[in-house]
């Protein structure tokens, strides 16, 4: 199964989510980066999200 056949699968959606994407979830995010469909796996998507999070937070505008 390639991965973004796994994402297919395992995401319910077409495309998966980039990191930074707002309307998606941590879930989602994060099963993304485990089937490796957007970027290497694992903590790049999660430390890219949480900053896009905290920034959001932050300012009160989501970055991007």
């Amino acid at each position: 199964m390639s991965r973004a056949q796994a994402w297919k699968t395992f995401g319910h959606d077409e495309d998966a989510p980039d990191a930074t994407a707002e309307e998606r979830t941590w879930q989602e995010v994060l099963l993304a980066a485990t089937c490796g469909v957007r970027s290497s796996p694992g903590s790049k998507p999660s430390v890219d999200r949480a900053g896009a999070v905290g920034a959001g937070r932050l300012t009160g505008t989501w970055p991007g």
